[in-house]
Formats: C-alpha cells, sequence, structure tokens
C-alpha cells in the first residue's frame, strides 16, 4: 500500500456496497413505478350491492321517507307534475 492511498470513508467497502444497494432499490422502485406494480397499494374492499326486489319501486313520500310499492299498484296513467303543484307538495 502506497503512502498516498489511504482508506477514508469515501472509498471503503462497506460505503460502495450500501450506495450499490442504494442505487438497486432506487431502480427498481422507479422501474416498478413506472409499470403500474401494485406492491404498496391499498387494496379497496367491494362492497356487496343492496339487493334489490323485481316487483317493487322505491319512492318518496311527502314527509320525506323512502318506502318501497309494489309495482302492480302503480297506474299506468301518468301525467306531468306542474312547477307549482311540485312546490306545494313538500309538508313543512
Amino acid at each position: 500500500m502506497n503512502d498516498q492511498e489511504k482508506i477514508t470513508p469515501a472509498n471503503s467497502a462497506s460505503r460502495r456496497r450500501f450506495v450499490w444497494k442504494a442505487g438497486a432499490f432506487a431502480a427498481f422502485a422507479a422501474v416498478s413505478a413506472s409499470l403500474g406494480l401494485p406492491f404498496f397499494v391499498k387494496k379497496n374492499k367491494v362492497q356487496p350491492l343492496p339487493e334489490v326486489k323485481c316487483g317493487t319501486v322505491r319512492m318518496l313520500t311527502q314527509d320525506g321517507r323512502l318506502v318501497e310499492i309494489d309495482a302492480s299498484l302503480l297506474t299506468a296513467n301518468r301525467k306531468k307534475v306542474t312547477d307549482n303543484e311540485l312546490k306545494n307538495w313538500i309538508k313543512k
């Protein structure tokens, strides 16, 4: 070993290994982020859809409650509601 070549922290073997490992980890993180690999992604739990009955219709009452009515009880003769009827429909 020459007098000019001294072991310093800048050229030690453990520091070189650390830099190589950090570089490899950074490269892996960059590649996985660009490809969209799901390593650290939270998985959303899928909630089951509520059961829908085939013969019922959900409607809103005048006092604001949501009720289900059998579709056979509704009449086919429907008329369009006017603006004035709609404004005065809700009971306060």
